[in-house]
């Protein structure tokens, strides 16, 4: 039977303190005990349903959790202040001084940046190669190599990663596969693929709103555990921990992810076919021309389409500025970073988001710096808005 995310987060039910519809906010940092043995006992992690210190855990965090693990099909989940509070904990949970890493090279920038420049801090190295041949990842894992990292859809390339096949090499050499899939909440579900462990940056698509950070990592309910261990635990010592007030606002939004999801989709599918057809070089996962079009709709959860991240090139980074600036001058979306907004947002990666890859790397992995990422928002009438796009590209001179 297809596995079916929303109706796992709407099978959630959870109510208030006084009958709400909404779960009560934990507005608290610690928590009281009735007697000190079972103060004793939670710090032992032997107590459950009881809360220490909020940087552990709260009430509020463990419902958003609960929910993110729902949706992605994992055994439980925890929730992070962004998703590099997510991300670098997680790769420091598993790898310890002496240990290699196997990374896509097409990795969002501040993840990039953590294992190019800061895991050597720590004797920790890391090779990148193109996740798209397996036989180069398989190649580049050594007696040392303890996880392979990808995203499902790549940043900002969108290279579609085979997660069953990268699975089947994690499991060969006893490693294990983390995928970032903030790129494709509900479109994709990596764990039922045979991903170890699943992380989202909650400030995108999940949250919606472009109004605060989140991360999440959702995995097995050991490798949580272990993450929240007092004692040894990455989350718990690095203090990555989410306010509780923000886990309540994302779990709110994360209900009409199903919604979003697909309107984003049907527009971004809207504009890529009519930038390709118009004869601009548009990367996008739903257009058959894609290199990973046939892979990403067979671990594809139909209903909620390709999503809603494109690429065109403008040629130079003078044009990508220059129509982006227009863009934005014609309130078709802002010039910024990130993605997932309800308004499209463009940047051009090369120069921002990807910015801590050097130039050179950029070029060997195709990243152009004319190259503009489009987060499609949710626009009613999609039409107008291409026509309107159009209008912008023929002003610039990036279409005739």
């Amino acid at each position: 039977m297809a596995f079916k995310p929303a109706d796992k987060i709407q099978d959630l039910q959870y109510f208030g303190e006084f009958g709400g519809v909404n779960p009560s906010i934990s507005d608290s940092s610690t928590y009281t005990f009735l007697s000190a043995k079972t103060m004793f006992d939670t710090f032992e992690g032997n107590a459950d349903g009881c809360y220490l210190y909020s940087r552990h855990t709260s009430p509020s965090n463990l419902y958003l959790g609960q929910a993110l693990a729902a949706m992605e099909g994992t055994e439980t989940a925890n929730v992070a202040a962004s998703g590099m509070g997510a991300i670098t904990p997680a790769l420091l949970q598993l790898c310890k001084a002496g240990d290699h890493i196997v990374a896509s090279r097409t990795i969002y920038g501040g993840t990039y940046a953590f294992l190019k420049n800061f895991a050597p801090r720590l004797n920790i190295e890391t090779s990148f190669v193109d996740i798209t041949k397996l036989d180069q990842v398989e190649a580049a894992i050594t007696e040392n190599t303890k996880v392979l990292y990808c995203e499902t859809v790549s940043n900002p390339l969108l290279e579609v990663a085979d997660i069953e096949g990268l699975s089947k090499i994690a499991k060969k050499h006893n490693l294990q596969l983390l995928v970032d899939n903030t790129f494709s909440p509900l479109s994709l579900s990596p764990a039922k693929l045979g991903a170890d462990v699943v992380l989202h940056s909650l400030t995108k698509f999940i949250n919606g709103s472009s109004d605060t950070m989140g991360g999440v990592t959702c995995g097995t309910q050991e490798f949580i555990d272990s993450l929240r261990n007092v004692n040894d635990g990455a989350n718990m010592l690095l203090g990555p921990a989410m306010d509780s007030f923000r886990a309540a606002s994302i779990l709110k939004n994360l209900r009409t992810l199903h919604i979003r999801i697909k309107q984003h989709s049907e527009n971004a599918l809207y504009l890529a076919e009519k930038f390709e057809a118009d004869g601009l070089k548009t990367v996008y996962p739903g257009l058959k021309s894609h290199s990973g079009h046939e892979l990403f709709t067979k671990m594809m959860n139909k209903e909620y389409g390709y999503g809603g991240m494109l690429t065109v090139d403008a040629g130079s980074i003078d044009k990508a500025n220059e129509l982006m600036e227009l863009m934005q001058e014609r309130n078709l979306g802002y010039l910024a970073v990130s993605l997932g907004f309800y308004k499209t947002l463009f940047s051009a990666p090369g120069s921002s988001t990807s910015s801590e890859i050097p130039e050179d790397e950029q070029k060997e992995m195709g990243l152009s710096d004319g190259l503009i990422r489009f987060s499609i928002g949710l626009d009613n009438d999609i039409e107008r808005t291409y026509t309107m796009m159009r209008e912008c590209m023929v002003k610039v001179g990036i279409l005739k």
